[in-house]
């Protein structure tokens, strides 16, 4: 499946997080929504790249913008994730993986969404997308809240 269109809205879901809330994306219109899909938790990669989310995440507020990290764990595997890792930054399960093949960016083979990254403006516009070649690869901070500056 391909990627949703630049400029498209983007693709609307409602996903449990490990708060205990469902969070459906069109009810965050207003704010600006950095959407990234990450493999697996407890990952190496994963780790590194949702701890510095959650240590940024004040930043990510500044630039007016809610972070959504989703990955294809359940809730209590997410929830034990988070506590382990000390995380303040909320964690969506896309147990069915219908929020991951929405964005295109389910492996079909291994059964997981591959890393990747999408800005969406606050009309719920898609304004950038980025999907990793490598899983063990991910985009900087600084670099995904210039992208989210970016957009009004």
């Amino acid at each position: 499946m391909a990627l949703p269109a630049l400029g498209a809205p983007a693709p609307d879901f409602t996903l449990d997080a490990t708060s205990g809330q469902a969070v459906t994306l069109s009810a965050l219109r207003g704010r600006k929504v950095l959407l990234a899909f990450f493999p697996l938790a407890f990952t190496r990669v994963c780790t590194t790249e949702l701890c510095a989310f959650s240590d940024d995440y004040a930043r990510f507020e500044a630039a007016g913008a809610v972070v959504l990290p989703v990955s294809i764990d359940a809730v209590p595997s997410l929830k034990a994730f988070k506590a382990q890792e000390k995380m303040t930054v909320e964690l969506l399960s896309d147990i069915k993986r219908d929020a991951s093949r929405k964005y295109g960016v389910l492996d079909e083979d291994r059964f997981f969404a591959r890393r990747s990254y999408f800005v969406i403006d606050r009309a719920g516009l898609l304004r950038w997308a980025h999907v990793e070649e490598h899983n063990g690869l991910r985009r900087d901070d600084a670099e995904l809240q210039a992208q989210l500056e970016a957009i009004a």
